[in-house]
């Protein structure tokens, strides 16, 4: 008879949040699969649990899935942990999850926070709809192509995102989405878990001054149905707007704030003008 494949849910900051059952799981089994031993050692000592402890993540997936499974049809019980919240969500545990389905391995499930929804429930933006989007693409064309698909879903959007690319995905995101509003978050459950609520042109401000540190949790509110009838409506009237009105544009959102460039990379999507072109125009206002 196979074992058990436990998927568990680990804190994502604060130690407290470790759950009685996980703590039993994990003195029960086999075995640890876990995504960086070292960080998994140290959840191991905190909770006094000596165990085996194999690596298991991106970079040996093919190698250590395999001989997982293989301990698994054994008869062997394995944990499987990630760094850090709950293991098959942007992470690597989820070929493994997969693996055991397809070989009729039974999987378990032991709950525990999960980063995005914890922003999301804390971001102020409405959750009765919601997408999870994991990590925006590297290649910054590619990324901005992923953002110009999802311009028009009106779910709220959830995005993770590594501290020296936050500044940039911010910056794609105003010129795809326009200056809507969002959360970025850090430190999650941690004693200085930090919001950033507002807009986005105003994120991008507030770290300019604020370095990006730790891992984010990007949650962008969706399109805006009566915002995106008036936008279809504006269009409609006005496939080519001209200079004048462009410049009214741009004011108007300088006056609320917005540096003259964020300004005419929105007003450029709006209505799918160059950039370089509404720019040049932004140095009148």
């Amino acid at each position: 008879m196979s074992g058990t494949l436990f998927v568990c849910g680990t804190p994502i900051g604060n130690l407290g949040d470790i759950s009685r059952r996980l703590e039993e799981v994990l003195g029960q089994v086999d075995l640890v699969a876990a995504e960086d031993t070292r960080r998994s050692s140290q959840l191991l000592n905190h909770l006094g649990i000596r165990k085996s402890l194999v690596s298991y993540h991106e970079h040996n997936l093919r190698k250590s899935g395999e001989a997982l499974l293989e301990k698994l049809k054994s008869g062997l019980s394995v944990a499987l942990v990630s760094d850090a919240g709950m293991p098959g969500i942007s992470d690597p545990g989820e070929v493994l999850i997969q693996s055991c389905i397809q070989e009729g391995i039974r999987v378990e499930l032991v709950a525990g926070p999960v980063a995005g929804i914890h922003a999301l429930i804390l971001s102020g933006l409405p959750t009765e709809r919601f997408a999870f989007e994991g990590f925006p693409d590297r290649n910054k064309k590619t990324r901005r192509a992923q953002f110009e698909a999802l311009a028009k879903d009106e779910r709220t959007l959830i995005f993770y995102e590594a501290p020296h690319r936050l500044e940039a995905t911010l910056k794609d995101l105003l010129e795809c989405f326009g200056n809507r509003r969002v959360a970025v978050a850090r430190e999650l459950t941690k004693r200085y878990e930090e919001f950033v609520r507002g807009t986005i042109s105003e994120a991008i401000r507030h770290f300019e001054v604020e370095s990006p540190k730790g891992e984010f949790v990007i949650v962008l509110a969706g399109l805006d149905p009566v915002e995106a009838a008036a936008a279809n409506a504006a269009l409609a009237l006005a496939e080519t707007p001209d200079e004048e009105t462009i410049l009214l544009e741009i004011r108007s959102r300088v006056n609320e704030g917005m540096s003259r460039k964020d300004a005419a990379a929105e007003v450029a999507g709006l209505y799918k003008l160059s950039k370089k072109e509404v720019y040049r125009l932004s140095t009148l206002v």
